[in-house]
């Protein structure tokens, strides 16, 4: 039989309406479906897929789809291949037949549902020969007890851009990452780790197993804690206690480093372009109790109008060190988008040099893993180096030789790993 794979909006699932909704599970399944297309064929952010496949959904069905869908992308490759492997069909690789088989192996695989509650949610995404088929291919599969290797196999141009490490953060994005926290109240540490049931891996941060109810976790309305990944704490860690001094924080938004810097004690302006994610960065200092001046502007085209003591430059980057949490960067990014990024990050280093008192201390970083976005920006900077010291980084990890920290998802495996980060700091002529 010859089948025709068809270019399709994921959307069109929404066409058989209240026969769907009569699935149960199903709605979760069809917006994941529709987070796959959106990255898959338009390059979105699954994050941005989310905001919209996942509309209407329930807290549970939201985190469930994108449970779906993410594990559909972190093992796309090996997923794909055990579809190869068992049909002689050609399935595009945006056909929405393997689509669903991607989502089906994934569910089964990675999130421990069961054959025959797959099945049930996963034909009605399909209707004709395509069913047959996914039904064909996906109960071949269930009878041959297929297993997925050790650790996802990685794009090619993913594993040639990462090289030696490639090896160990493949293995590292096998695990979910845990649920960090970083404390307000830095005395507080050992009591929230007590309270929370954690472990502090530096003073300042907690981190839990995953799959906590952030909104539910003690401490959360009084606002003596946020979520940040270690990795992403460590720029604000890098400038010290503010005692007053001011600080600029440049594409500051979601806020996590705003809030550090505020909580040491800095008088911060926080910047960010965006002025509906600076939405957020509010709602959580209220939350929290911190103040910070917000501004909503391009950092290409706003002047501040004086000088800082400090500045924090957290670049806008491809994000691929966040590929534990973020598995759509491993299909999304690629050399045009990293060249890209890193004019920009250049341009916008360049002019917030400028805007540094004599002797201000400016730390750059960006959570990517690609050396045009850390390494080879500070190599440009004119700004002299302040090298990181080993005292300053939680225990287990280290400098490079220049001084600099590079940090990525193979990094302190025994305690849960971390996100992937370039980080530098520079200090003005005095």
């Amino acid at each position: 039989m010859s089948i025709e794979w068809t270019r399709w909006p994921a959307d069109a699932i929404a066409d058989r309406g209240l026969a769907m909704a009569k699935v149960q599970g199903l709605p979760a399944r069809a917006a994941a479906l529709r987070m796959l297309d959106a990255v898959m064929r338009r390059g979105e952010t699954l994050d941005l897929a989310e905001r919209s496949a996942a509309k209407g959904l329930t807290p549970s069905d939201r985190a469930l789809a994108r449970a779906i869908a993410g594990e559909s992308l972190r093992w796309l490759r090996d997923l794909d291949a055990m579809i190869d492997g068992a049909t002689q069909q050609i399935l595009p690789d945006d056909a929405k037949p393997r689509m669903v088989l991607r989502m089906m192996l994934a569910q089964w695989l990675r999130l421990d549902t069961p054959p025959h509650a797959v099945i049930a949610t996963g034909l009605e995404l399909l209707t004709g020969g395509p069913r047959r088929l996914a039904h064909g291919v996906f109960s071949a599969l269930v009878k041959q007890g297929v297993t997925l290797p050790d650790a996802p196999t990685l794009p090619p141009e993913v594993a040639a851009r990462w090289s030696e490490r490639a090896g160990p953060i493949a293995t590292a994005l096998a695990a979910l990452p845990p649920l960090d926290l970083a404390i307000k109240d830095w005395s507080q540490t050992e009591h929230w780790a007590a309270e929370l049931g954690g472990t502090s891996l530096a003073p300042g941060h907690v981190r839990l197993a995953r799959g906590s109810a952030v909104e539910r976790l003690a401490g959360f309305e009084a606002g003596a804690w946020w979520v940040q990944d270690i990795a992403a704490s460590l720029p604000a860690r890098l400038l010290g206690a503010g005692e007053g001094r001011r600080v600029l924080d440049l594409c500051a938004a979601p806020g996590g480093k705003t809030l550090q810097l505020a909580a040491a004690g800095w008088q911060v302006t926080a910047v960010d372009k965006s002025a509906k994610r600076l939405d957020r960065l509010v709602d959580n200092l209220d939350r929290t109790g911190l103040s910070a001046e917000v501004v909503a502007a391009d950092a290409l085209t706003w002047e501040p109008g004086c000088t800082y003591d400090a500045i924090l430059l957290d670049a806008p980057c491809t994000a691929t060190g966040t590929a534990r949490r973020h598995p759509d960067v491993l299909h999304r990014i690629h050399a045009a988008q990293i060249a890209e990024m890193a004019e920009l990050q250049a341009a916008i280093l360049a002019r917030a040099a400028q805007w540094l008192t004599p002797g201000g201390t400016l730390v750059y970083a960006t959570c990517s893993l690609e050396p045009e976005e850390g390494e080879q920006q500070a190599a440009q900077c004119a700004l002299p180096p302040a090298p990181v010291t080993a005292d300053e980084l939680p225990a287990g990890l280290q400098p490079t030789a220049e001084g600099w920290v590079r940090t990525d998802p193979s990094m302190l495996p025994d305690a849960g790993g971390m996100d992937g980060f370039f980080i530098v700091r520079f200090r003005a002529a005095g």
